[in-house]
């Protein structure tokens, strides 16, 4: 057991004016489904810990017209359960019903779901493994490896760690956006921009500075919101991190013909992945079997595979088009 300082907060600004005065390598801990998981296996060995859970103005979940606005605080089973956002966004709630086991979304919140930290055995299994996320500059002893789990897209010469959520997927899919505060105030950011592929410094996951800290996440409404899914192929079905998913959400007119699309990629890349390419070739034409098809081949089309997992590109291109076909199964409904 290695020793460490707790505060606990109950404000927003109690908690910033924590962060900023804490040593070096302070964590927040919310829901702790990732954070006391690292810290017993000795990846995670912050000074400090600040906790957030007891914030209520965190713990919120508004359905309007325009938006769905999610405090960082609410619970993954809360989220998921909503019967607004199952019947407004069945991909979003079941994004996070395929993620975890019914005892882990009641304790995982919305916020701490997106830094999630990457699965990777090598990663995890500690420093006989080379690992330039954990010990920078030491290799990377996926690439040339073990590989059948980690990204096709989005690696570098120094990481292919894949990025484990699944939640992530489906709101940069929704164009979503998320609130931020730190000293200097509130600032937003679209939930694209928040994960960073690793290029030459794979310990740097997301762009949030130390003393900042995710408040809420905004999703805009869409038409797109009911006519979505999202889709988890895993070596088992009950809970397990995915070899391929896709979240789609799309429209179709009376005469079939596609209007908005919008598809991401998880468990498959470095970052939560936007297949923009290949929602471009459905704009606009019928959804059909064999269109779906080249929609998944246009998704993987940039992908890199290793020594085992290769196969993954054949699945995620079937993955994208069975997706597709559900999602367009609601979107007629």
């Amino acid at each position: 057991m290695r020793a460490f300082s707790y505060v606990a907060p109950d404000t927003v600004d109690a908690t910033v004016a924590a962060l900023r005065t804490a040593p070096p390598g302070t964590r927040i801990l919310a829901g702790g489904t990732t954070l006391y998981d690292l810290m017993k296996l000795g990846i995670e060995t912050p000074p400090a810990v600040v906790d957030v859970h007891r914030i209520a103005a965190l713990d919120t979940i508004d359905v309007g017209e325009r938006e769905l606005v999610l405090g960082a605080g609410a619970r993954m089973a809360d989220v998921a359960d909503h019967p607004a956002v199952r019947a407004a966004y069945p991909g979003l709630s079941e994004s996070l019903w395929r993620a975890a086991s019914q005892q882990l979304r009641n304790m995982a919140t919305v916020g701490g779901n997106l830094l999630q930290r990457t699965r990777c055995p090598y990663f995890r299994n500690g420093s006989e493994f080379p690992c330039n996320k954990r010990d920078p500059g030491s290799g990377c002893a996926a690439i040339g490896g073990h590989d059948r789990a980690h990204a096709l897209l989005g690696g570098s010469d120094t990481c292919i760690a894949t990025y484990a959520g699944d939640f992530a997927v489906m709101l940069i899919a929704f164009d979503a956006v998320i609130d931020v505060f730190g000293p200097a105030g509130e600032r937003t950011l679209p939930l694209a921009e928040l994960h960073v592929e690793p290029g030459d410094d794979p310990t740097r996951e997301h762009v949030l500075a130390p003393d900042e800290l995710i408040v809420r996440i905004r999703v805009p409404a869409t038409p797109a919101g009911r006519g979505s899914t999202y889709l988890k192929i895993r070596d088992r079905e009950s809970y397990a991190f995915a070899l391929t998913a896709a979240a789609v959400g799309l429209t179709l007119d009376a005469e079939g013909a596609v209007g908005e699309c919008r598809i991401g990629l998880g468990g498959v890349a470095t970052r939560p992945w936007r297949a923009t390419d290949a929602e471009q070739t459905l704009i606009g034409g019928r959804l059909t079997p064999q269109t779906a098809r080249r929609a998944g081949e246009a998704a993987f089309a940039a992908a890199r595979p290793g020594n085992d997992n290769g196969f993954r590109i054949e699945l995620g291109v079937r993955t994208v088009a069975d997706a597709l076909r559900i999602a367009g199964e609601r979107a007629t409904r």
